[in-house]
């Protein structure tokens, strides 16, 4: 995939917008792969669409970890968490294009979440290898790519480098607008 331009953080309020749950449901998307007490990462959180509905699935002894290489996204979804009493359960920090900084999360993490957000990475198989260890044995991983950004064939060839890097395809879920799939690690 080529690199497209980072999104911009007036985007970011559009992405936030309660109405986008009426095609999107993060609880619908989630419910299958996330339960009580998980440790989830939630790469290119930006204001936290996917993160709030994420910490509240995990409750109260769960952990949602948030990464965005914006501060104002990682502001504004802290400042959302705190309004939605639940900013204990979330754990925000800046990433890097080349570093995700997760390297003490070494298999510690039971789901991954990248939604609309590898398009935008210039080195897809390093971010693959670098969330792939994070993740726990027999942990998931769901890839969602908006179809607007991202044509079909290059989606495929994403799902080819995340099977090189380690992962099984174990789904591939319709979410509205974007090309999934769901992977396990092996």
């Amino acid at each position: 995939m080529d690199r497209k331009l980072l999104c911009p953080v007036w985007i970011g309020y559009m992405l936030a917008c309660p109405l986008r749950r009426l095609f999107q449901n993060p609880e619908k998307i989630l419910a299958k792969y996330v339960r009580e007490g998980m440790k989830v990462l939630d790469i290119g959180c930006a204001m936290g669409f996917f993160s709030l509905p994420l910490a509240r699935m995990v409750g109260e002894k769960g952990k949602v970890i948030c990464v965005d290489m914006q501060k104002k996204m990682i502001e504004s979804l802290e400042k959302r968490a705190r309004k939605a009493g639940i900013s204990e359960r979330i754990e925000s920090r800046i990433c890097t294009e080349h570093d995700l900084g997760l390297h003490e999360m070494r298999q510690k993490i039971d789901f991954a979440l990248a939604f609309a957000v590898i398009h935008e990475v210039p080195d897809a198989a390093a971010f693959l290898a670098e969330v792939y260890e994070t993740i726990k044995p027999a942990g998931q991983f769901l890839i969602a790519e908006p179809k607007g950004h991202v044509s079909e064939k290059e989606f495929d060839k994403l799902v080819s480098a995340a099977e090189q890097t380690g992962f099984k395809a174990a789904d591939m879920p319709h979410i509205v607008g974007s090309y999934a799939v769901l992977l396990e690690k092996r």
